[in-house]
This record gives structure tokens, sequence and C-alpha cells, in this order.
């Protein structure tokens, strides 16, 4: 871009996407003098899912702004909670399996492809349903179709959950949702699921929960106490419904 002239500054949160070089404040950024400032934003290297308030000149302007010649741009994060309209429903790209699944203990709906369906597939599922797309994938983010977007910062799942939680603060119900399918489960007694237990389990448990879905049974079995860590760290963090 050879136009006007600008002085671009990032919110700390936000440098992450930029280059080492231009990770300061007051950062010049040349512009084509016709494009919005969203474009101009997304040049400098961060996804608009991340971006919440700009200010120009101190003054806060919509993302289809023409910045001018000698003007001072400020590019604020999001902030939290981030409210999303109607019901909060999350859709996950295929390499947030463990996120998606932890979600789903906490009752949370999180929509999940095992297999890599494509980006435009991803796009057009969160646009039909509504959902917030969560991705690691800068380019999957950019996609004008998505019905509302949010970059995953870490890599290690109990850093996503955290993250998660505190951007979008859902409604917590846990032991709730299936976490192999995302349905909702149901009290089931020991003898409606008799056949689909193994002889140790049969005799050693007593309380169950089916999914209505996939029909899935689950017990307080050798895995329970790890998710009963997971459940209740983010209870006492995050609160309930």
């Amino acid at each position: 871009m050879n136009g006007p002239g600008i002085q671009l500054t990032l919110a700390p949160e936000l440098r992450l996407f930029a280059p080492p070089s231009r990770r300061t404040d007051r950062v010049p950024t040349a512009t084509d003098g016709s494009s919005s400032l969203g474009h101009v934003v997304e040049s400098a290297g961060v996804p608009l899912t991340e971006v919440g308030r700009l200010l120009v000149d101190g003054h806060e302007v919509p993302v289809s702004y023409v910045p001018q010649d000698g003007q001072n741009v400020e590019v604020f994060g999001v902030e939290r909670p981030q409210q999303v309209t109607g019901p909060l429903r999350f859709l996950l790209d295929v390499h947030l399996g463990t996120l998606a699944r932890r979600l789903r203990l906490l009752g949370v709906d999180a929509a999940y492809e095992n297999e890599d369906i494509g980006d435009p597939a991803l796009a057009t599922r969160s646009a039909t349903e509504r959902r917030v797309l969560l991705s690691r994938d800068r380019g999957l983010l950019r996609r004008r179709e998505i019905f509302a977007g949010a970059y995953v910062y870490s890599d290690n799942p109990d850093e996503q959950l955290r993250d998660v939680l505190g951007r979008f603060a859902p409604a917590l119900a846990p032991w709730t949702r299936c976490t192999a399918c995302n349905g909702p489960l149901h009290e089931a007694d020991k003898e409606s699921v008799g056949d689909r237990l193994e002889h140790g389990t049969h005799r050693s448990y007593d309380v169950f929960a089916q999914c209505t879905e996939c029909e899935r049974v689950y017990w307080r079995g050798a895995h329970h106490a790890r998710l009963e860590r997971i459940v209740d760290e983010a209870l006492v963090e995050f609160g309930t419904a």
C-alpha cells in the first residue's frame, strides 16, 4: 500500500498476530486510501474476530471506516465476557477435539467434526447453525460467512478451556451432555442399560446416564476422578448456571 500513512497501535494481547517489528506503539502503516480500517487491521495480521473497539484520534469508529493520512488508530481486543446474539453454541475445528470434550463435560453445547471437512464447510455450518467457530486457524476465522468466531490462543487444553470460559461465560451444567456426540444425557437404571455393560461394570456400579442421541452409557469409572477435577476447577473459577 502506498497511500495515506497512519499510526497503528495494537492492544498488547493482539500483538502476537503481527510480525515482531510491528508489535510496538504507533507503528507507521501505509494504506491505499480506499480500504476500510477492518481491511487494514487484517492486513496487519489480526483476525477481526479478536477486535473490539477501534479508536481514530481518540474517537470510536466502525470497521468500515476509511482511515485518512496522519491519523492515529488504536485497536483493542474484544471485551469479556463477549456477548453473542441468540443461544451460545460453539463449533470447533478438527484440531480442538480435547477442548470440545471438556466443554461438553461442563454441559456446554460444542459441536465438533471428527474428520477435517474443510474450511468452507465449517464456515457454512457456523452460519447455518449460528455457532461461534473456535479455531487456531487465522485464515478460517477470516472467512466472511461465519456467524461468529474466536481464536484459541493456547495449544494446552487446560488453558484453552479457561480462555473460552472466561471469554464467553457460558452457563455450566456438568454431566448433562454426551462427550462423544454432544447429545443430552438422561438418568438410566441399571436394568435398562445392562446389555451394554461388561460384567464387572454391572456388578460394581449402580448410577448410570445415557445419551438420548447416540445411546452411549456413562458411569463413575476409572477416569471419573480426573474428570471431576476438571469440573471442580471450572466451577470454582467460573461458577454455575
